[in-house]
């Protein structure tokens, strides 16, 4: 996409940009930067066309790393080869770096190592990796992690959250030239996992909400909307809140009319207006007819885990009276007296494969997405749970 037809937030880019390269006195910058927003709100565009360039700007070499891009990828994984690739392959880091083509056995600053087998376990640790990079271009090295809570959903990617924690912290010191560990991700609860506790990898770092895209931004896609008559940007700004600040509805509909030849020009807006509305139903409707096909008690579970929010415990006997509750409040009569452990697991399983449900390395439980719980609690099926 050209620069003509994107937009840009570098205001919001440059102000980032500072915080995570210049710490201030006092600040936990240095210990990590988390940024959250909802799902398709453009988090990750902004990350990689807007914070990426700016933080290069600055005189930093940035890595990218999308955990998102491939589920079924291990996260640590991903991580060491979004590292591999920096070194290894990138050509001009390669030039920098003096690492030729093809090249395997390199030395990187003061380290030996072989570029194609960087990570945990093998020749060379993550620490070692980012050390040799770091005193070799003499830059501050960023790496932002994209949907960075689907690393502690296995072991490994729970031990390179680990990894990089050393590796910061090694970088950090003032002999080389510094390590920031930007983290991204869609649900602030999955997020926060992983700097709340002080046995966490990225605890006490900083936790920001990343502005969504504001009347500014539905200026601009105004005016670059290539229809037969102007949109007022009011009515689209109105229609872009209640759909959830998500750009993706907004091009879907524009779509639509470019592609519906009986539209006249003054029916537009109307027909506009219509299609933005059935594309945001659209895109809960599937998500409610798999809430609406659980059973009784699959239903119970994600009901109470709703209700309990980060209070939930799957198994504590409150919790598991609750169950009994839900089940009783929908109508249907438990055909036992109350609902067992077993059956509770069997459900949360069914309800991780449905993916309605999310879990961590440590067996820790939430509801994958805050539209879910929202639907939920529209239907009053959270009501009499707390």
């Amino acid at each position: 996409m050209s620069q003509k037809n994107f937009y840009r937030r570098r205001a919001l880019a440059a102000r980032l940009t500072k915080l995570i390269t210049q710490v201030a006195v006092g600040s936990a910058a240095a210990s990590g930067v988390f940024l959250t927003a909802p799902r398709r709100t453009g988090k990750s565009t902004f990350a990689r066309e807007d914070l990426r360039p700016a933080l290069k700007e600055a005189g930093a070499i940035v890595l990218y790393a999308d955990l998102w891009k491939d589920l079924t990828a291990e996260p640590g994984a991903v991580i060491a080869e979004t590292l591999r690739e920096a070194i290894g392959r990138d050509k001009e880091l390669m030039s920098r770096l003096a690492i030729a083509p093809r090249q395997e056995a390199v030395r990187v600053g003061r380290v030996n190592f072989n570029v194609n087998k960087i990570g945990l376990g093998k020749e060379i640790s993550l620490t070692k990796a980012f050390e040799a990079l770091s005193d070799k271009a003499k830059k501050l090295i960023v790496l932002i992690i994209d949907e960075t809570q689907h690393a502690i959903t296995t072991d490994e990617g729970v031990a390179t959250l680990f990894a990089l924690k050393a590796a910061r912290d090694e970088l950090n010191r003032s002999q080389h030239y510094g390590l920031r560990i930007v983290c991204i991700g869609s649900n602030q609860n999955k997020l926060a996992m992983l700097r709340n506790s002080s046995d966490e990898a990225f605890f006490g770092a900083s936790m920001l909400q990343l502005p969504m895209l504001e009347k500014d931004f539905i200026d601009w896609y105004c005016k670059a909307l290539d229809l037969p008559n102007n949109l007022d940007p009011s009515d689209v700004f109105q229609l872009f809140q209640e759909s959830g600040y998500r750009p993706e509805i907004l091009s879907a509909a524009a779509d639509g009319i470019r592609f519906d030849l009986t539209v006249g020009p003054k029916a537009i807006l109307v027909r506009f207006t219509e299609l933005v509305r059935a594309q945001a139903e659209a895109l809960n409707a599937d998500l409610k007819m798999v809430i609406h096909s659980l059973t009784p008690i699959q239903s119970a579970v994600i009901c109470v885990m709703g209700a309990k929010g980060e209070g939930y415990a799957p198994f504590e006997s409150s919790t598991m009276e609750l169950y009994t509750k839900a089940i009783t409040n929908a109508g249907i009569a438990p055909s036992e007296p109350r609902v067992e452990v077993p059956e509770v697991k069997l459900a949360l399983m069914a309800l991780q494969e449905k993916k309605l449900v999310w879990k961590t390395s440590r067996g820790v439980y939430t509801i994958e997405e805050q539209v879910i719980v929202d639907l939920l609690r529209e239907d009053g099926l959270l009501d009499d749970l707390v």
